[in-house]
């Protein structure tokens, strides 16, 4: 198969309708206070159709197979991205965090992801191109993935304290840190902190410095690492079935631009899909396995069976379709029970 490549047009396309979509959205949020589900589902919706918009654009203008590809590859990214929420929720929890002050901190840590998986991209694209056998390297990175998922005990699946992970010691360190949230800030001043002192002489802070962080902050840092960790996992997927670099791009970029209002809902929505996780893991085997089998097609010229773009998209539906089918026929006990009237 021929190179995608960067058209220009395709960039510009792309950058356009991502910096469009981001000013419309913060536009939207300065007058917010809080994230209701109903908005947040609209806010979903809205971001389903804008990633749709450019697999048309990309099906009308280059074929079925590119955009095909892209959007198999868009479709893999949000669901591996509903793991990543779970952690989410975990870590607000830790700090307290609630409402609208959430989806600021999700805004900033979207930013962060853009630049964080441009670099992934690059460099797992650049790992692609040193020979097929790199592809048995990330067939074990992406099948270990599945592993810790399936592993994971029901302890481990309880909510944790992130308020002591290794990222805050480690920002404390280099920034002190007021032990109080303040609004929305992420960071106050010095004289703002001085000011808070003299009304609340119980208020302390390690050291003094002309900015203090804010547990607001340290949230956003977690985040920001959790993302970083998650990048290993999502990324080595994402390319085994999109390739090329500009669609393996805008496929997680539109994806990850989404996951600020999918939180919201997931948030409500995760004591219904109780399933969905298996089949992410279904998804993380899968995705391994094409790997090894692409790998020994190139490297050993057997068996000579190859997943079509299209054939890989309607696997990655058919397993997303049957966790979330599950989770409505074999619901959780607890669910099951509380759609039950009292007797």
């Amino acid at each position: 198969m021929e190179h995608f490549g960067f058209p220009t047009e395709t960039v510009v396309i792309f950058v356009v309708v991502v910096a469009a979509s981001l000013a419309i959205d913060l536009s939207t949020r300065k007058t917010q206070r809080e994230v209701t589900l109903s908005n947040a589902l609209l806010w979903s919706g809205f971001w389903v159709m804008v990633a749709l918009g450019f697999y048309l654009y990309l099906y009308l203008k280059f074929g079925a197979t590119w955009a095909n590809l892209y959007l198999t590859g868009y479709v893999l990214e949000k669901s591996l991205s509903v793991d990543n929420l779970m952690v989410f929720i975990a870590i607000f929890s830790s700090f307290a965090i609630h409402g609208a002050l959430q989806y600021r901190i999700l805004y900033f840590g979207i930013l962060g992801a853009l630049v964080l998986r441009g670099l992934f991209v690059v460099a797992g694209s650049s790992l692609f191109a040193m020979g097929s056998w790199v592809e048995y390297l990330f067939a074990v990175v992406v099948a270990w993935s599945g592993w810790k998922m399936l592993t994971a005990g029901a302890g481990e699946s309880e909510i944790k304290d992130y308020s002591h992970h290794w990222s805050v010691t480690m920002t404390g360190r280099f920034i002190p840190v007021l032990p109080r949230l303040h609004g929305d800030r992420l960071m106050l001043r010095a004289d703002e902190v001085a000011r808070l002192s003299e009304q609340d002489p119980t208020l302390r802070v390690t050291r003094s410095a002309a900015r203090y962080a804010t547990p607001a902050f340290l949230c956003l840092v977690v985040i920001e690492v959790s993302d970083i960790m998650f990048a290993f996992d999502s990324v080595p997927a994402v390319i085994a079935v999109t390739r090329e670099p500009l669609l393996v791009y805008a496929a997680m970029i539109f994806a990850i631009l989404g996951l600020r209002s999918l939180y919201f809902v997931l948030a409500a929505l995760t004591r219904y899909l109780v399933h969905l996780a298996k089949a992410v893991i279904v998804l993380l085997f899968f995705i391994a396995g094409k790997l090894a089998l692409s790998a020994t097609n190139h490297i050993f010229h057997w068996p000579g069976v190859e997943l079509s773009p299209n054939a890989s998209l309607m696997v990655v539906f058919g397993i997303l379709a049957a966790g979330v089918v599950a989770s409505f026929i074999w619901p959780r006990q607890g669910v099951a029970d509380s759609g039950k009237s009292p007797a």
